[in-house]
């Protein structure tokens, strides 16, 4: 992992560099079964240089709690490494500069399940660009290179609409289900 953050160095592949205080390339256990993808940081982030420590982070935080899993035993990163402008989605030249450290990144890790946040992530890691709606693909798995995928609800996006947390959790119970059969346990 040191090595994929080593070669991005202080990155300037793309306009995001522009806007950014820190480069934010992701935490948590580098064996995580489970890894949580977004599109990009938000304004807390790119202080701390730490993903998902805002309100969203807090949600998602509360969300890993509820299935028995720490924040330390998942890997949490995002799409583009800077932040937009805005908080905008990232745009595809973006996406385009950044998504291959994102693959090294599940490569070295080699999850047994990963959750996509968000429709901007979704879009990258299924190599579909003009995915253009979350509510259409969540609530059933995908292959990302032989990985079971999820793609669910952003954290930010329930902060808004905190009536679509019931279908999130039941995207959860499915990926806990997964993590079970693969390893034959608790999840």
């Amino acid at each position: 992992m040191e090595a994929i953050r080593d070669d991005l160095g202080d990155c300037q592949r793309c306009k995001l560099a522009r806007y950014r205080a820190r480069i934010v390339f992701g935490e948590g256990s580098p064996q995580a079964r489970l890894v949580f993808v977004g599109e990009g940081p938000g304004a807390e982030e790119d202080a701390t240089g730490r993903p998902f420590v805002g309100r969203a982070g807090q949600l998602l935080d509360k969300i890993i709690a509820a299935m028995s899993l720490a924040r330390e035993e998942v890997y949490i990163c995002n799409v583009v490494k800077c932040r937009p402008p805005e908080n905008r989605a990232p745009e595809r030249d973006e996406v385009a500069a950044c998504v291959g450290f994102l693959h090294r990144q599940l490569a070295v890790i080699r999850p047994q399940v990963i959750v996509a946040l968000g429709a901007s992530a979704a879009a990258a890691l299924l190599d579909d660009p003009k995915l253009a709606s979350i509510s259409r693909i969540r609530g059933r798995f995908h292959d990302y290179r032989g990985v079971p995928l999820m793609p669910t609800f952003h954290p930010a996006y329930l902060l808004r609409s905190p009536d679509k947390k019931r279908e999130v959790w039941e995207d959860m119970k499915q990926v806990m289900a997964k993590l079970r059969e693969s390893e034959g346990g608790a999840p």
